[in-house]
């Protein structure tokens, strides 16, 4: 087999040209290296005679004109499998985590096609969060597609880690952790509360941080999919796969789209920014062999939910978890807005009867809670009629019950994280709806696990 020789002609930004000498020229997404700086990573973008546009994934810095590379043949590969759990590493599959490199036997491309129609599988199996206002209002089953979306300090990444400790601990198969675009403060916090927690060993963490290039943080998120496929196909696991942020993943592709130069769509977004989504999206998804249940944090920038980047991404989400700033002022934790948040789960054939009818109960009282606060915050409280003031106070109760101490905030709050279980909760909430509990004050239902915890029954 020939060599591909080329030579850098320019180097723009994170974009470098490269003239091939050789008659043959490299695939796309092929990986150009050099033979005098192994830290070198250039990936093919695109083909124009006896000239490749290469996106740069290494320091730019020790880029120079007339520098030599060689194709490599093949495209960007990471370690897979059991030996990678417990571990954090970068998209070139090097460790971030202190400790040597991830051995692994088998390394996975980061590009692979979505699972074939016939092999892929639905589910109606609950999955238990122990979040009392996820299980009841926005109950998650297995294998679906799920969102926490706010804008910036309303507490996706919290909720999210408890998610990861919650879920890990009932859940048989193995977690993979995505970290897109964010502080490498945060995944450093992350990956020492999973430390203590005890729950790292079933997680894989991979990172491209915000301070990386554009094409690492667009590439990362694939990485972590060829991760969690190779769990689902090979291992026949079952796996929660973690992003933060894929807002992120959206604005490194709306980067590099500038970069190069393409023609933008609406608000500056990249023209292919439906297909770059549905690449990653499509390939999270359940078949025969395993499940693979996504939870993705997404930032709503300027808390614009109707911007064109987060708009796509939740065309693809069966569960969307609208996060609210009134209710973080508030401290209300976690601040879910029940009214826009949506669950593909919350039907009577998925719930039971049980669930379903006191869930329906619940969603016409804090509606007229909502229309009773309007007039609250005019007249006050006390101008209500008897019957309006008994369920505006019945309402907060519930507001205030699906508040909770989390296992990860322990440190910061002093409270102990508490897990509820599904049936107890459902009994709680037709507690509460029944009248039986008029007359306790709706403050004491604030940051209690189920009412016998909090000594209410």
């Amino acid at each position: 087999m020939n060599l591909i020789k080329g030579t850098i002609i320019a180097v723009e930004s994170q974009i470098a040209t490269v003239q091939i000498e050789s008659p043959e020229l490299p695939a796309l997404n092929d990986i150009l290296t050099c033979p005098q700086e192994p830290d070198v990573w250039l990936e093919v973008y695109s083909q124009s005679q006896n000239k490749v546009l290469c996106l740069i994934l290494s320091n730019p810095t020790k880029l120079y004109r007339g520098m030599t590379v060689h194709s490599s043949r093949t495209n960007l590969k990471v370690p897979v499998g059991s030996s990678t759990l417990g571990r954090a590493m970068n998209l070139f599959g090097e460790s971030q985590d202190g400790k040597i490199k991830p051995s692994s036997k088998v390394n996975s491309s980061i590009y692979s096609h979505s699972p074939p129609l016939n092999t892929v599988r639905g589910s109606f199996e609950l999955l238990a969060t122990g979040i009392k206002a996820i299980d009841f209002l926005i109950p998650f089953v297995k294998g679906a597609k799920i969102g926490f979306i706010g804008g910036a300090g309303v507490g996706k990444t919290i909720l999210m880690t408890e998610l990861l400790h919650n879920i890990t601990l009932q859940h048989q198969g193995v977690s993979v952790f995505a970290g897109v675009g964010e502080r490498i403060r945060e995944g450093q916090e992350l990956y020492q509360r999973l430390e203590e927690l005890k729950i790292l060993q079933r997680v894989v963490m991979i990172v491209g941080q915000m301070n990386e290039n554009a094409a690492v943080r667009l590439r990362v998120a694939q990485a972590a999919a060829a991760l969690a496929e190779y769990f689902r196909d090979n291992d026949k696991k079952d796996v929660l796969f973690f992003i933060d942020n894929m807002f992120r993943f959206v604005q490194a592709g709306q980067e590099l789209s500038t970069i190069l130069g393409t023609l933008p769509s609406e608000q500056g977004y990249q023209a292919i920014l439906q297909r770059q989504i549905s690449t990653l999206e499509d390939r999270l998804v359940s078949t025969i062999n395993g499940s693979v249940t996504s939870i993705q944090t997404v930032y709503v920038p300027a808390d614009e939910l109707n911007d064109p980047g987060v708009s796509a991404i939740m065309s693809f989400l069966d569960i969307s978890i609208i996060l609210s700033r009134s209710s973080t002022s508030l401290g209300i934790y976690p601040p879910i807005d029940p009214f826009s948040s949506v669950s593909a789960a919350a039907s009577k054939i998925i719930l039971g009867e049980n669930h379903y009818d006191a869930l329906i109960q619940v969603r016409q009282l804090l509606e007229n809670y909502k229309k009773l606060s309007h007039i609250v915050a005019i007249i006050g409280e006390s101008e209500l009629s008897a019957e309006d003031q008994t369920l505006f106070s019945r309402a907060r109760k519930i507001i205030n019950y699906f508040t909770q101490p989390f296992f990860v905030t322990e440190a910061q709050t002093g409270r102990k994280g508490v897990f509820v279980e599904r049936e107890e909760l459902i009994k709680d909430i037709r507690l509460i709806l029944s009248g039986r509990l008029d007359n306790i004050d709706a403050e004491k239902f604030l940051y209690i696990g189920s009412l016998r915890d909090g000594r209410i029954i």
